[in-house]
């Protein structure tokens, strides 16, 4: 399979570098020049919880010098998705399937209004995690699952191969007839610990701890429970204090990616994850006053952060 991963930083490296291993014709998408260089002279190394490698993707700072592809990967943050897009409009042709992967809601509502509706596919990584070491070096802390649907309906045969693809690159897969399901059992979680861990600069194991953090944490599961159950939405678990006090007990060391573009200086991706949920209650009838406060907190911190930093 031809694959365009689009956006290879932490997250999309893993992907380049174990389907690029895997045998898969992959090409490295980055605006990052350094990183895109270092791949082409030297491999992308991939350490940690998928093992030690140099993998050897092609990879390039323009997209049109690609092709059209079977399968694009949009990789990229939340508020990079409709840049990245736009810019992955030459990969597709009329078989190519997108993949948008990222946090919290919306990527795949906007990834549609460019690309078209029948083009997308839903995919879901939970207790994943990795960091950029250096240009063409990645580290690989958690080898979670990775889930796969269609944006409406039930599992298709395409969803069927893109899965086999994913399995043979050594990847934890499941296929899902509804998506809705795996998007928000994985948003709860990150509403529980995303917003709390970046304002405390704490690792999920540190609010767990912490009696007064995990209180603002789980009432934020709650909250975004709360939504998803009026919202109608079918989750596997009934309790959203236990589900995420588990999720997090298994990932205590990490921090969430939130957390780590404020500590970094860069924009973080609060208003598609703790930000998603109050508009989401108001048209419930429902209120999340503890998520809009975390919201608050967090983008308070982002502007004394981004403010700081063009400071000359």
């Amino acid at each position: 399979m031809k694959i365009a991963i689009v956006g290879t930083g932490a997250m999309g490296s893993i992907y380049a570098g174990l389907l690029a291993s895997a045998g898969h014709e992959v090409w490295a998408i980055d605006r990052w020049a350094a990183h895109v260089e270092a791949i082409r002279r030297d491999g992308l190394r991939v350490e940690g919880a998928s093992g030690d490698r140099v993998a050897r993707p092609n990879a390039t700072t323009d997209p049109a010098e690609v092709g059209v592809v079977d399968l694009v990967v949009i990789a990229t943050k939340s508020t990079d998705v409709e840049e990245a897009t736009r810019a992955a409009r030459p990969l597709v042709g009329p078989e190519t399937v997108v993949l948008p992967i990222q946090n919290g809601l919306g990527s795949a509502d906007r990834v549609a209004a460019i690309i078209g509706e029948e083009k997308i596919a839903i995919g879901v990584v939970a207790r994943f995690g990795a960091s950029i070491v250096g240009p063409g070096h990645v580290h690989h802390h958690g080898f979670g699952l990775v889930r796969l649907g269609e944006r409406r309906g039930p599992v298709t045969p395409r969803i069927d191969r893109l899965a086999a693809v994913w399995r043979e690159a050594g990847f934890t897969v499941r296929t899902y007839d509804d998506v809705d399901q795996l998007v928000w059992e994985k948003l709860i979680c990150n509403v529980a610990f995303s917003g709390v861990c970046a304002v405390l600069e704490a690792t999920i194991g540190e609010v767990l701890e912490d009696p007064a953090a995990w209180a603002v944490a789980s009432i934020c599961a709650a909250e975004a429970h709360s939504v998803a159950c009026a919202l109608g939405i079918t989750l596997g678990f009934d309790d959203p204090v236990a589900h995420v006090w588990e999720f997090g007990s298994a990932i205590a060391g990490a921090r969430p990616s939130m957390s780590l573009d404020l500590l970094a200086g860069r924009r973080c991706e609060v208003d598609v994850i703790n930000g998603a949920i109050p508009p989401l209650a108001a048209q419930t009838g429902l209120t999340a006053p503890v998520n809009e406060t975390v919201v608050h907190l967090v983008k308070a911190k982002e502007a004394a952060i981004l403010a700081r930093a063009r400071v000359p």
